[in-house]
């Protein structure tokens, strides 16, 4: 689905930079790349954590995997082809939203390790900004929001779940699809038995101990 199919394109450079918008700002642009089983906590963290950071100045955007179902990605099913197709699409959003100096939460179950690791790849272009020490910052940082099948199924307001178990639900990631974890995440949140609170508190740290967050 990404072959490219237009001709006679050329890529226009602009003349104000990602580093002049992040100036302006005061922070740096970065894609929270939150992964993990449906109901694990990934749209609830995603959501607090943008509270948060709007609330001590910073400009942040959620992405949240159902919402971009509704209208960028709505002729998408949930195929393995379809997934990664939805991945791929909203890896490229994400890519703008952090050049234009945003710090974006996406929350999707994103549950094949190549199709992350593709959007991973797509953001490494962007490694120009020094972060603390000298070091080049990351523009893409994945968060395994860990949680067992049973925790999951234990907060399934929405019968997910039950649907699946009862066949209603084709494909039906940890059910009837695969989850692939990550093997080196930025940073995993396991919500068995954290409270949000403080695992937004640990998301919010990391970002400011790592410099996306300014000054």
């Amino acid at each position: 689905m990404a072959e490219q199919r237009a001709t006679n394109i050329t890529w226009h450079h602009q003349q104000v930079t990602r580093a002049d918008r992040e100036r302006l700002l005061g922070q740096k642009g970065v894609t929270v790349w939150l992964t993990g089983l449906s109901g694990s906590g990934k749209s609830t963290i995603a959501v607090a954590a943008e509270e948060v950071l709007v609330g001590r100045g910073r400009l942040a955007y959620v992405l949240d995997g159902d919402n971009i179902r509704h209208g960028l990605n709505k002729n998408l099913g949930f195929s393995p082809e379809d997934r990664t197709e939805n991945i791929r699409r909203i890896g490229e959003v994400a890519k703008l939203f952090t050049d234009a100096g945003v710090i974006v939460f996406t929350s999707f179950i994103s549950p094949y390790r190549a199709d992350r690791d593709l959007v991973r790849k797509l953001h490494d272009a962007g490694r120009e900004a020094p972060g603390p020490q000298g070091h080049e910052l990351g523009r893409f940082v994945e968060v395994h929001v860990a949680a067992s099948v049973d925790t999951c199924e234990s907060r399934d307001v929405k019968g997910l779940y039950k649907k699946a178990r009862a066949g209603e639900i084709k494909e039906f990631t940890g059910i009837s699809a695969p989850y692939e974890a990550p093997h080196a995440p930025e940073l995993t949140i396991d919500t068995n038995g954290e409270p949000v609170e403080k695992s937004v508190d640990r998301l919010v740290a990391y970002l400011e101990a790592k410099g996306y967050l300014g000054s």
